[in-house]
């Protein structure tokens, strides 16, 4: 993509998010094009995404992560973990975004986990911690268990599975951030057992439309308005494999 085709695509985003209650410093789209650069070309070294091009980078990745910053429930700084981090999607981007967030990326997959290190380490995100491990491991440690104010997924598993894997590691009053599809209804509704046994009560869903025919999102937010169970999470693997109701 030529340059002046790349500055027109930033410009129609950038319009998208403002229209949101968005604003980004000029820095921070100077962050991502590197981002989107060094994404691309690590992508025909080792599969980190299934989309490649400039056009769908920013829409479907960085304005996907990014539009939630416009949300009521979304402060301005905190600590955020983000669980199942892949290339970077929400936590790296929204680290680029809110220098005030200090955001730990957590994958399970040592090839995603070399490509976010590359990124922070090229962009001086000096507020920014990748960590290769499971989200059932680390959700029982002490200074991960209920430590944040945020923990985010996207596209990671269904909401029942993703509330264990996420609620323990939010602090009470915090608040877990799931990226879902435009038809989260009848799996939200299967999955309010298990999120107010885990300490959570679903307090909105927010939804959106990527342009062009790209689709619709829904952005679920649950509060934690107590304690985890000791018990949760339970081993790595399992609650993917007997997922609480």
């Amino acid at each position: 993509m030529a340059d002046g085709s790349r500055g027109e695509l930033v410009r129609q985003i950038q319009d998208a998010l403002e229209a949101q209650g968005v604003m980004l410093e000029t820095e921070v789209w100077r962050g991502l094009e590197v981002y989107e650069r060094r994404l691309v070309e690590r992508n025909r070294e080792v599969n980190l995404t299934a989309v490649t091009d400039a056009e769908g980078v920013y829409w479907k990745h960085f304005y996907d992560s990014l539009v939630v910053l416009g949300l009521p429930e979304v402060p301005q700084a905190g600590f955020l973990v983000d669980v199942g981090s892949g290339a970077g999607f929400p936590g790296l981007v929204l680290a680029v975004a809110r220098p005030g967030f200090s955001v730990s990326l957590l994958d399970a997959l040592r090839k995603r986990v070399w490509f976010l290190e590359e990124v922070r380490g090229e962009l001086g995100l000096t507020r920014v911690r990748v960590v290769h491990g499971r989200a059932e491991e680390y959700g029982r440690r002490p200074g991960w268990r209920e430590s944040f104010d945020m923990a985010t997924a996207r596209a990671v598993a269904q909401m029942s599975v993703l509330a264990e894997l996420l609620l323990p590691f939010v602090r009470v009053g915090g608040m877990a951030m799931a990226w879902k599809g435009p038809d989260v209804e009848e799996e939200l509704e299967g999955a309010r057992g298990a999120i107010r046994r885990l300490g959570g009560e679903v307090e909105a869903v927010h939804r959106y439309e990527l342009p062009y025919g790209m689709g619709g999102r829904s952005v679920v937010i649950v509060r934690k308005i107590s304690a985890t169970p000791t018990e949760y999470p339970r081993r790595p693997g399992v609650p993917e494999k007997r997922p609480l109701t």
